[in-house]
């Protein structure tokens, strides 16, 4: 994936000096022990490094710091083998700027009955010495993971590896930047919002950009060039018969892959990792991108049109958390519902940008009129979309904090649709399309979503809490009575827990 930078995560072991170097050597073992299990485990989706055993406030203080201030450093997992006094770590965790996780397990899983005496029991007492770090972490009101079983589970080991996720995500989040090409679509409201407060409150940044910017660097590329993009194009698609080399809207074709070049380089060169573009500001386009969105999407980039740019930042946590597994993740809208009884499902897509990682089977290459902005008619890949549980997430500005909604879905088959020239998806909503939709109402989520097929809920309410910002998710178990009032309770417990800053 583009831009994606290597991390890793730092295994802390707490004990005290108390116990003697004998018994400090075996709590160092077995934690080396437990980082090796899980690394060798193959469901972690970045490496486990040890960061030590510590036993004094000044050593606390100094692994918190190093971690803090180590950029390939992406998180730590904290785990109580004995009895660590909490205050020691007090000054550590205030210093601590990264992702915590908990990981409340033990040495062995069972008890060796028969043996058991007191120099085992003071050995092996994390189910003591996490419930004193446990305290002091909510004393602190310390946004952190807690993660609860032995560490051999597959189970453990899976939760593990969904906050590495969104610890990642968090990660790349930090110094990213977002290019807005023009300006947000004039009079649309949810688009908009507070890009200096993002910026804040993220860690993400927005830049503005002129089209004609964009169109100076696509006319640097030459025909050759243009050409050898477009070959790859006959390669990877199914093209229609008037965009193949020979066919009469070729040109069309070539037009795109300038696009996609001068789109790219332009990114690139800017250190960006997503961005956006409006119908309403293509002066010097002469055609709406489509393809260039789709296939840089592909790459790992955030995209959404309208100049909306919140969405291609989700976009881009979702592909980052998503990493290693299927990558399919894209732009999405839901466009238009089937409402008979029974058969309700929402059709998703968008007027040409789909990300072809989610596309089942092999896309298609077309041209069609697009009917809106004004231009000649835009070059775009066409396909459905695979089948499968997945999540929809929109992230939108309440004006005195960031709030994700996320609906969980299920892709399903549906007839053909012969006249549709766009890609696209059908899902069923969870609990139902009636409750689904009308809790996203009720939580004010966007047209705009990502869509993600390896994203779960679990790395979302992780995200949510390493990012500090409040998380709606409608599934299975959601009733509206509910959900209306939690939206109430939310309201209130984020005007203090954000304060006067917001």
């Amino acid at each position: 994936m583009y831009g994606l930078k290597p991390l890793k995560f730092w295994f802390i072991c707490g004990s005290q000096h108390l116990y003697g170097p004998e018994t400090l050597e075996q709590v160092s073992a077995n934690a080396r022990e437990v980082v090796a299990g899980l690394n060798d485990s193959g469901r972690l989706v970045l490496p486990v490094e040890f960061a030590g055993m510590v036993t004094r406030p000044n050593e606390i203080t100094d692994v918190c710091q190093r971690a803090s201030n180590d950029p390939e450093c992406g998180g730590v997992i904290v785990w109580m083998h004995t009895f660590s006094p909490a205050k020691m770590w007090i000054r550590g965790l205030n210093l601590l700027t990264k992702p915590i996780l908990h990981l409340h397990t033990q040495y062995r899983a069972d008890l060796p009955w028969d043996s058991l005496d007191m120099d085992y029991m003071n050995l092996h007492q994390a189910a003591h010495g996490d419930r004193e770090g446990g305290h002091i972490h909510t004393r602190m009101r310390l946004a952190r993971k807690v993660v609860v079983g032995h560490w051999k589970e597959a189970d453990v080991q899976d939760r593990i590896d969904a906050w590495m996720r969104a610890a990642r995500a968090w990660n790349d989040w930090q110094g990213g930047r977002i290019c807005r090409f023009g300006d947000n679509m004039r009079d649309v409201a949810v688009t908009e919002g507070d890009k200096v407060g993002a910026e804040m409150a993220l860690g993400m940044g927005v830049d503005g950009w002129a089209v004609g910017d964009l169109v100076a660097r696509m006319a640097q590329f030459s025909d050759a060039e243009v050409e050898a993009r477009a070959a790859e194009y006959d390669e990877a698609y199914t093209l229609m018969p008037e965009l193949a080399p020979s066919g009469a809207r070729r040109d069309s074709l070539l037009d795109a892959a300038r696009q996609e070049l001068g789109i790219e380089a332009f990114l690139k060169e800017g250190g960006y990792t997503a961005f956006t573009h409006t119908f309403q500001d293509l002066h010097g386009l002469n055609q709406l991108p489509g393809l260039a969105p789709q296939r840089l999407m592909a790459q790992g980039f955030g995209f959404s049109g309208e100049g909306d740019w919140k969405t291609p930042a989700i976009i881009r946590a979702l592909k980052v958390m998503g990493h290693g597994l299927t990558g399919a993740c894209s732009f999405m809208e839901d466009y238009t519902y089937n409402m008979v009884d029974g058969q309700e499902c929402v059709l998703g897509s968008h007027m040409l940008e789909v990300c072809p990682t989610i596309a089942e089977g092999k896309p298609t290459m077309e041209i069609h009129p697009l009917g809106i902005g004004g231009k000649a008619d835009p070059v775009r890949l066409v396909f459905n979309s695979r089948k499968g549980r997945a999540v929809n997430a929109s992230l939108i500005d309440m004006g005195n904090r960031f709030r994700l909604i996320a609906n969980v879905v299920e892709s399903i088959d549906h007839p053909d649709l012969p006249k549709l020239p766009v890609a696209r998806a059908v899902w069923e909503t969870k609990p139902d399309l009636k409750t689904a939709c009308a809790a996203w109402i009720y939580a004010g989520g966007a047209h705009h979503t990502a869509y993600s097929y390896d994203v779960t809920t679990e790395m979302l309410e992780d995200f949510a809490e390493i990012a500090g910002i409040e998380l709606c998710v409608i599934d299975e178990d959601t009733e509206i009575g509910a959900f209306k009032q939690t939206l109430r309770n939310n309201e209130i417990y984020w005007h203090f827990a954000k304060g006067i800053r917001a």
